[in-house]
């Protein structure tokens, strides 16, 4: 059992830079690949960025490339998804997630309760 708790959401100009951060609660948080998901008003859940258990390896959407970065230390049971150059298109509640290699990312086994980001014009 995995309890994900997001934080560092918040309001930001067009422009700037947020940095959110994942805690993991329960054992063996370094078997799990770790993601970020977004859902804007309006639209449904899509795909950010996914790391894989060592952190050796990311891959990213399209639409954050360039501009996001996830990473993960696993001595802190942490997951953080670096965010520059926010565009208001990047306005959405943003969720953390861990799965495992044998589940995938069709369907997380767990999500946290999701952190607000909003960015302004």
């Amino acid at each position: 059992q995995v309890q994900l708790v997001e934080s560092g959401g918040g309001l930001v100009q067009a422009g700037g830079s947020l940095r959110l951060s994942c805690a993991a609660s329960g054992r063996t948080f370094s078997t799990y690949a770790m993601g970020w998901f977004r859902q804007a008003p309006g639209k449904g859940r899509e795909f950010v960025s996914t790391i894989n258990l060592s952190g050796g390896s990311t891959v990213y959407a399209d639409s954050v490339k360039g501009r996001f970065t996830i990473s993960r230390d696993n001595a802190k049971n942490t997951v953080y998804l670096q965010m520059i150059s926010l565009k208001p298109e990047d306005t959405a509640v943003y969720y953390c997630a861990a799965t495992t290699s044998d589940t995938g990312w069709a369907n997380p086994r767990y999500w946290g309760q999701g952190t607000q980001v909003t960015v302004s014009s």
